[in-house]
């Protein structure tokens, strides 16, 4: 058993295969890589359990659909944990793309953005909407568990009570706009969670999809843009990703609801 796997034994496959620990996300799971057969161990333990079967859920039902994602290859569950098995999904993440490729790659980025987003919202069963986000949000605030560095670098100081309230003063628009515009959402489209191939620069697959539901599509857009952003060397450049998103995508660019799901957004951790 590879160094940091003993504790988790009795989670991962026992078939051959070499487990080997990787760095975790943002989701508190501990991720191990079996390269030889392509795939990857997400395990939690029992305080978690809710929350990974969310994810083998969504990822059960996109696999069904023509989006590209990894594909649920196994699901083991005791009373101290659960772990999910999936392929490996080709490609590399977007967020290690320098500015360049990450250019060459957007359009295929922005393209399979608008694929999700135009499945059939009455075929989906899962919610991302701003009821349950907002009841995340005031559970995330209440309980002190905020964390400041996901928030916009200028609201790091700002209480995030405060940050709530404002949000709560343009929930009837916002809701108004959900209602109109109602898509299958991601819930966290950020750059790591999208896999590109750096031969063609095409899209491979889409990764980490427990918060996926029916949603507000600006929940995808606004991190899409933001994490992008992060990306680009200079505002030119920024600008006309974002210029090359609205052509693409199909739409005219909405900065204050941006706004609002950046703020939202890390609320509900």
């Amino acid at each position: 058993m590879p160094p940091g796997s003993s504790r988790f034994a009795e989670f991962l496959p026992a078939a051959s295969g070499e487990w080997e620990p990787v760095a975790g996300g943002e989701s508190g799971a501990s991720v191990f890589v079996d390269r030889g057969q392509q795939r990857y161990a997400k395990i939690v333990l029992a305080d978690r359990l809710t929350e990974l079967a969310a994810e083998r859920d969504r990822s059960v039902w996109i696999n069904r659909t023509a989006i590209p994602s990894a594909r649920v290859l196994d699901w083991r569950e005791s009373d101290a944990g659960a772990c999910l098995v999936t392929q490996t999904v080709p490609g590399v993440p977007a967020s290690q793309l320098d500015a360049p490729a990450l250019r060459r790659a957007w359009p295929s980025v922005v393209a399979m953005l608008r694929a999700l987003h135009d499945l059939a919202t009455d075929r989906c069963p899962f919610d991302r909407g701003l009821g349950r986000m907002m009841s995340l949000a005031e559970a995330s605030v209440a309980e002190g568990r905020v964390v400041v560095e996901f928030l916009p670098e200028a609201l790091r100081r700002t209480p995030p009570r405060q940050i709530l309230e404002g949000i709560k003063s343009e929930l009837p628009i916002r809701l108004a706009q959900e209602r109109a515009e109602l898509v299958v959402c991601h819930g966290d489209l950020c750059l790591p969670n999208i896999l590109v191939d750096l031969a063609s620069g095409k899209v491979r697959g889409l990764i980490d999809i427990g918060r996926l539901g029916t949603a507000d599509p600006y929940g995808d857009i606004s991190l899409l843009l933001a994490t992008a952003r992060e990306t680009s060397s200079d505002e030119a450049m920024a600008r006309g990703a974002h210029d090359e998103f609205a052509e693409i995508y199909g739409t005219k660019l909405d900065p204050e609801r941006q706004d609002f799901y950046l703020r939202l957004d890390p609320l509900t951790w």
